[in-house]
């Protein structure tokens, strides 16, 4: 696909147990949803939110391929979770996936909200 950068100007990392559930999830699913998305969007309680997705790829997206799991990126994405691990949990807190950001200097405590030192976002409600 014309216009998808492949993995050369940052990185993802997935936990094994990251890998095992999105494989689970992709199971069953058409073409248009063999692949990890993350994206960031403005708001919660600390100005950006991380949002997962399973997609395919469009024009403009960083691919990265980990451990045999496409993540998909878009550039602007990408600047605020450059360097970022994604882990799958299941512990007395509750179970889902969590992102590891190196880049973000201020979180929530509902651990979805974040701001980097150089971006605020648009600080708002976390629901």
């Amino acid at each position: 696909m014309k216009g998808i950068r492949k993995g050369v100007s940052g990185m993802i990392t997935l936990t094994g147990r990251a890998v095992d559930k999105i494989r689970e999830l992709m199971e069953g699913r058409g073409p248009d949803e063999q692949a990890l998305r993350i994206f960031i969007r403005p708001g919660g309680c600390t100005g950006f939110t991380y949002g997962l997705a399973l997609d395919a790829a469009r024009d403009g997206d960083h691919v990265f391929d980990v451990k045999g799991v496409q993540v998909l990126v878009d550039p602007d994405s990408l600047e605020l979770v450059d360097g970022s691990e994604v882990d799958y949990v299941d512990d007395f807190t509750g179970q889902g996936f969590r992102i590891n950001n190196p880049n973000a200097v201020s979180t929530c405590g509902c651990g979805s909200s974040f701001r980097t030192a150089t971006r605020a976002g648009q600080p708002g409600s976390c629901e």
